[in-house]
């Protein structure tokens, strides 16, 4: 037997809306710092609705650059259900890019590599697949929110 080869289907992006980071300094692996999540907005074919006004990105900063992302949040779809999602990943690039994107520059996303693994939960009824599906993502780092695909892993 062949072991099936996954693909990717779309079914979300997410624009996320950022506050402030809240620079924690140094720890054991990098500086540490905390981005608020405070909004946004679902946009399908699977899933709509709003990012609530709760959640973070506890980055770790390391010496080259690179973060290490670790993100929970959770959306509201249009219909009321809410969802949790739990994303970690990594953003890199060269040091000029990195540099771009921390003074609030939009830069070309060719430029540098952002990429993530998503987890969802809920207890509705309609989007309970999500509990049994894992989620590869995109995203663009843009001054004050992120945009993410979410692609389902088939």
């Amino acid at each position: 037997m062949q072991i099936p080869v996954p693909s990717l289907m779309h079914s979300f992006t997410l624009r996320v809306e950022l506050g402030k980071p809240i620079e924690m300094g140094p720890g054991r692996a990098g500086r540490r710092r905390i981005i608020p999540i405070v909004g946004g907005r679902a946009f399908g074919p699977d899933i709509t609705g709003e990012v609530l006004n709760l959640g973070a990105d506890w980055q770790t900063i390391f010496a080259d650059g690179a973060a290490h992302l670790d993100t929970r949040y959770a959306l509201k779809t249009d219909c009321d259900a809410v969802v949790e999602i739990v994303n970690i990943g990594t953003r890199h690039g060269p040091e000029h890019v990195l540099e771009q994107l921390a003074a609030g520059q939009d830069v070309d996303p060719n430029q540098y590599y952002m990429r993530t693994a998503a987890r969802l939960e809920t207890g509705s009824d309609r989007y309970a697949w999500v509990n049994h599906s894992l989620f590869i993502c995109a995203a663009i780092r843009h001054a004050s929110a992120v945009e993410i695909a979410y692609y389902k892993v088939t």
